[in-house]
């Protein structure tokens, strides 16, 4: 059963010539126990989709659609029923640990605001939980870095962080986006298999935000592939790796850079297109090249490929003969 049941979420955003579309129909789900991956280039709609259900979409943003958590609608609470689930029950760790956290306020302060908010702790007993948690994600002498402020931690550091203060109230669902951008390799690793050993502690779900197929591979049971405000495929990591269905799944794993020597990059012509601007029909046309009149003119419904495997696309029997290297072993 899903734990949180996104159908039909659209989100407009004001704009000089009138509402403009960000998201245009998402359809998504997940299980407790389950890492879902959200995959796609900058621009087509992972982070408006996470802002949606963390109610914390732009000022002038309005949202349509069903995002049910646990039997309740997202998008039909008020601001203090979200914010009495928001970092209790559902928690996320933003892209920029050194934008997300206070410049002004220590970090143990920082990782002890939702229990004291929350769970109601005092001062000690909030500070004790929060240093057990800073040791649970591997910050060094975590003691000492109760009392540092963010600038004095490195950028591991700071998203190791960040992961405790969202953990700090054991929420239910855990939305990650983009928990590893500009950490190296091996800090990149380590948060990664953190991410994972947390979900399989405490049964929580985890929706990762990710524009590498590389680092969804090496995390999630299930992914989505947002283009252009819409899921244009869906299913098991492994399937989407194996056997992508859509040409812009095909073009994101032909542009991952393989080991091989002397292997080229295969990039793809032109980019996501701006907000209010995408065709009527398929989002991917003007870059597809398979592309025919009517993936300008008519959107392309959901196929069923094989279980629990989707993929929107006119030409699904065209595309497999576009060119898609094997994904990242997992």
């Amino acid at each position: 059963m899903a734990l949180l049941d996104i159908a039909g979420l659209s989100v407009t955003l004001p704009s000089a010539a009138g509402p403009a579309a960000a998201l245009r129909g998402i359809d998504l789900s997940v299980a407790a126990g389950e890492c879902l991956g959200i995959v796609g280039e900058s621009g087509s709609g992972k982070t408006m989709t996470a802002l949606a259900v963390m109610g914390l979409l732009p000022e002038g943003a309005h949202a349509a659609g069903r995002a049910v958590f646990d039997g309740a609608d997202l998008l039909t609470l008020d601001d203090a029923a979200l914010c009495r689930l928001r970092g209790r029950r559902i928690a996320m760790v933003f892209q920029e640990p050194m934008t997300a956290l206070n410049p002004l306020q220590r970090i143990g302060d920082q990782v002890a605001e939702p229990l004291r908010q929350h769970r109601g702790l005092g001062r000690r007993a909030a500070r004790e939980e929060a240093l057990a948690l800073l040791e649970r994600v591997g910050i060094p002498e975590p003691r000492a870095r109760l009392g540092s402020y963010p600038h004095q931690l490195s950028g591991g550091q700071r998203q190791r962080a960040m992961i405790a203060a969202a953990l700090a109230c054991g929420p239910n669902l855990l939305i990650a986006d983009e928990p590893t951008t500009a950490l190296d390799v091996t800090v990149q690793s380590q948060i990664l298999d953190l991410l994972v050993e947390l979900v399989e502690e405490r049964g929580m779900a985890l929706i990762l935000i990710s524009h590498d197929l590389a680092v969804i591979a090496e995390t999630c049971d299930r992914a989505v592939v947002l283009y252009g405000g819409l899921a244009v495929e869906s299913g098991p990591v492994a399937t989407l790796l194996c056997r992508p269905a859509h040409p812009y799944t095909r073009a994101l794993l032909a542009a991952l850079p393989q080991p091989a020597a002397g292997a080229r990059l295969s990039p793809t012509a032109g980019s996501v297109p701006q907000i209010g601007g995408f065709p009527a029909g398929c989002p991917f046309a003007d870059r597809c090249p398979i592309a025919e009149e009517r993936c300008w003119r008519e959107r392309p419904p959901r196929s069923e490929i094989d279980a629990q495997h989707e993929a929107a696309c006119h030409r699904l029997d065209a595309a497999r003969t576009l060119p898609a290297r094997p994904g990242p072993a997992r």
